[in-house]
Formats: structure tokens, C-alpha cells, sequence
């Protein structure tokens, strides 16, 4: 069977496309930060997974074999925020990084992070009905991005990234998908 615009039409028809707004970012690392704070988050990136290749050789052949899972980009995961007049959420995120490692006083939380630290991304329909819930595990901060103030400026709005890593993450499908 040949494939027409006209299947195309209707597959299209039927399952739409996923848009660039459609991710809402619910949760970052532990309870410091709530639903006001994620209005924003300007950008965030739905990260990827993949398994590494391993080659086997046998008789001057190379057979691939899937090895293990690898989640590029755990390491620094970027997150994009619209800047608060107050500095309200960016002094969240240093007082999160204080708490990992204080270089006034060269103390801090080096411990592994675990489960509990979360980062949750919800993928929305158009009605923002929650239609795929992503959790990455054992969140912290990484670090904070500058924001450039200009006294010539014209007024626009400033944005600075977080960067934050994780360990591996877990898609999960709602009840009403």
C-alpha cells in the first residue's frame, strides 16, 4: 500500500503535532519552588536517552550489540527563566547551590543525590491536559547563568539559565492517555 497526502491528511487529522509550548515543567528538586515559580520557566528541554552500541567481531564481521543505557545530557540540563523583578526564584536557586557546597565556609551536601529530588516535565495537549509525565531522578543545581543589565537598555525583559544535573529518568503515561 502506497501512502497519499491524503493518509497523511488524516493521520495528522487524527493525532496532531506536538508544539514547542506544550511542556510545562512541575516540579525542580525539592519543595522550594511552587506552581507560581514554573510560570517562568521561558525554556526547557525534554532530554534523551540511548543505549550504547558495543561491537562484537567474529570471523571479520562486526555484530552490534545493545550494551547499556546512557542519558546524555544528565550532566547539565538547561533550563530557561524569565527573570523576576525581585530576583525572587534566582535566589531560590543560589541558596539550593549554597546548600551543596558553600565556598565561604567549605561545607555543604556532597552526597549523592536521591530519589526524592525531582525534576517533573509534563507534556500538555492544547487544553493543557496533562498528556505524558516525564521524572527525571536526583536533581541539583549545577549553575546559575548571568543576566545582563544594560542602563541603555530599551526595557526588554531579562532571562538567565539554570543548569541543573540528574542520574536517569522515567517516562510515565497518565491514566487519561
Amino acid at each position: 500500500m502506497s501512502q497519499t497526502i491524503q493518509d497523511f491528511y488524516k493521520v495528522a487529522q487524527e493525532r496532531d503535532f506536538a508544539r514547542d509550548f506544550m511542556l510545562r515543567v512541575r516540579a525542580i528538586g525539592d519543595n522550594r519552588f511552587d506552581e507560581k515559580d514554573f510560570v517562568y520557566i521561558k525554556t526547557a528541554i525534554l532530554p534523551s536517552r540511548s543505549i550504547a552500541n558495543q561491537q562484537v567481531p567474529y570471523m571479520g564481521l562486526n555484530f552490534n550489540v545493545p550494551g547499556t543505557a546512557n542519558y546524555e545530557g544528565s550532566d547539565a540540563w538547561a533550563v530557561k527563566f524569565h527573570a523576576d523583578r525581585d530576583g525572587l526564584i534566582r535566589e531560590r536557586l543560589e541558596a539550593w547551590q549554597k546548600e551543596i557546597f558553600d565556598d565561604a565556609t567549605s561545607t555543604g551536601n556532597l552526597a549523592v543525590k536521591g530519589i526524592d529530588k525531582v525534576i517533573q516535565l509534563d507534556l500538555v495537549d492544547d487544553k493543557l491536559n496533562v498528556l505524558n509525565t516525564y521524572k527525571l531522578f536526583g536533581v541539583y543545581i549545577v549553575k546559575m547563568g548571568d543576566i545582563s543589565y544594560d542602563i541603555q537598555g530599551n526595557g526588554k525583559t531579562l532571562e538567565y539559565d539554570a543548569t541543573l544535573a540528574y542520574h536517569f529518568w522515567r517516562h510515565t503515561k497518565t491514566a487519561s492517555a
